[in-house]
C-alpha cells in the first residue's frame, strides 16, 4: 500500500455517533516518554487515524494536545473528523467535571467524544508503583458509588462537555448492577481483550445490550510493564494457530491479531510508536476466512495479563476477587 492516507471503516454508537473501527492508544508511560508518544499521534493522525485514545493518568495529554493542535494547524485534520477519548482516574471520581476540563485543556480538543470511567472503583495508586502496593482507602464495587460517578459523567453530556459516556474494566455482574440505572446507556465499554483472552460471555453481554467493546491490549502486549508479567502468561502472537495465519496472509502476528478483533466487532486500541501505519492498515487489507476466525476462536486461554493488584481493598483474597469470576460481585456486601 502507498503513503496516502488510509481511510477505515466506521461503527455507530448507540447515540447514533460514528467512531473508527480501529484506534491509536496511547499508554506507553512505562517505557515511553510522553514526546515520543505525541510524535507518534503526530504522524499516525497523519497517516489516517482519527480514533485517539488518551487517559489522565497516561502522563502525556498535554503533549498529545499540542500535536493535535500541529496537524490542524497544517489542514491535516479538522476537530469534528477526530475521535479523541479520554478518562477519568479513580482519584477524581468525586471531582469529575474538574479532571475532564482538564483533560480537554490539556488535549485542546473544546470537547470529548467520549469520556470513560476508567475503573468502576475510586481505589488509588501511585503511577509506576509495585504490584504489591495496596491503598489502605480501597474499597469493593459499590453500585452508590459508581453511580454516584456515573451521574457526573451524565451531566457532563448534559453540558456538551463530552458527546458519549465510556465505562472500563466491569465484569458482567457489576454491568448487571448497573444497567438500566443510568439515564444516559454508556456507549462503550474498554476491556482487555486478545486472542488469548477473548471474554466471550461479556462480549456478548455488551452486544446484547447494544454497547460497543473497545479492545485493550489487542496484541496481548508483549511490551506491558515488567510488574504485570508472571510466568504463566501466554503470548499470543506466538501461538502457532497465529503465526500460520500470518504467513499464509504474509503479515506479522500482529496484524491477524486486530484482523480478528475488527472481524469480531471489537474496536482495538493498539499502542505502537513505530507500527502504526501497517496497524491501521490491517482495517482495510484481505480479510481472514471464516475458518481462520474460527480457529483463533479455539485459542481462549483464560490469560489475563492485568490483574489489578494495585487496587485490592483491605480483607480481599487476591486479584481474582476484583473480577467476579463466581459470577457474584465479591466484598459488595461488607459495605
Amino acid at each position: 500500500m502507498s503513503d496516502e492516507r488510509i481511510v477505515v471503516p466506521s461503527i455507530r454508537l448507540n447515540n447514533g455517533n460514528e467512531i473508527p473501527c480501529i484506534g491509536m492508544g496511547t499508554f506507553g508511560s512505562d517505557r515511553v516518554g510522553a514526546e515520543e508518544v505525541s510524535m507518534a499521534v503526530k504522524e499516525a493522525i497523519r497517516t489516517g487515524y482519527r480514533l485517539i485514545d488518551c487517559a489522565a493518568c497516561y502522563q502525556n495529554e498535554k503533549e498529545i494536545g499540542q500535536v493535535i493542535a500541529e496537524v490542524i494547524g497544517e489542514g491535516t485534520v479538522e476537530r469534528k473528523d477526530l475521535f479523541i477519548m479520554s478518562k477519568l482516574w479513580n482519584d477524581r471520581h468525586r471531582e469529575a467535571e474538574t479532571a475532564c476540563l482538564e483533560s480537554i485543556a490539556d488535549l485542546g480538543c473544546e470537547y470529548l467524544d467520549m469520556y470513560f470511567i476508567h475503573w468502576p472503583f475510586p481505589n488509588y495508586h501511585a503511577p509506576h508503583c509495585d504490584v504489591d502496593s495496596r491503598n489502605p482507602d480501597s474499597k469493593p464495587f459499590s453500585v452508590a458509588e459508581f453511580m454516584d460517578t456515573y451521574r457526573r459523567l451524565e451531566k457532563l453530556v448534559k453540558d456538551g462537555k463530552i458527546r458519549a459516556i465510556g465505562i472500563s474494566n466491569m465484569t458482567i455482574p457489576k454491568l448487571e448492577a448497573v444497567c438500566g440505572l443510568w439515564e444516559i446507556p454508556p456507549a462503550a465499554c474498554e476491556l482487555e481483550m486478545h486472542p488469548c483472552f477473548q471474554q466471550q460471555d461479556q462480549f456478548d453481554w455488551l452486544k446484547a445490550h447494544n454497547i460497543t467493546a473497545v479492545g485493550y491490549m489487542p496484541l496481548g502486549s508483549p511490551r506491558r510493564p515488567e510488574r504485570d508479567i508472571v510466568a504463566t502468561d501466554v503470548e499470543d502472537m506466538k501461538e502457532p494457530v497465529i503465526v500460520d495465519i500470518a504467513k499464509a496472509h504474509g503479515v506479522h502476528p500482529a496484524i491477524i491479531c486486530l484482523k480478528w478483533a475488527m472481524q469480531r466487532g471489537v474496536i482495538p486500541i493498539p499502542f505502537s510508536v513505530h507500527n502504526y501505519r501497517a496497524n491501521l492498515e490491517s482495517a482495510v487489507t484481505e480479510k481472514l476466512t471464516d475458518e481462520e476466525m474460527a480457529a483463533i476462536g479455539t485459542l481462549e486461554k483464560g490469560n489475563r495479563l492485568v490483574k489489578g493488584q494495585v487496587f485490592l481493598w483491605p480483607g480481599a483474597n487476591d486479584w481474582h476477587d476484583l473480577w467476579d469470576e463466581d459470577g457474584k460481585i465479591v466484598g459488595m456486601e461488607e459495605i
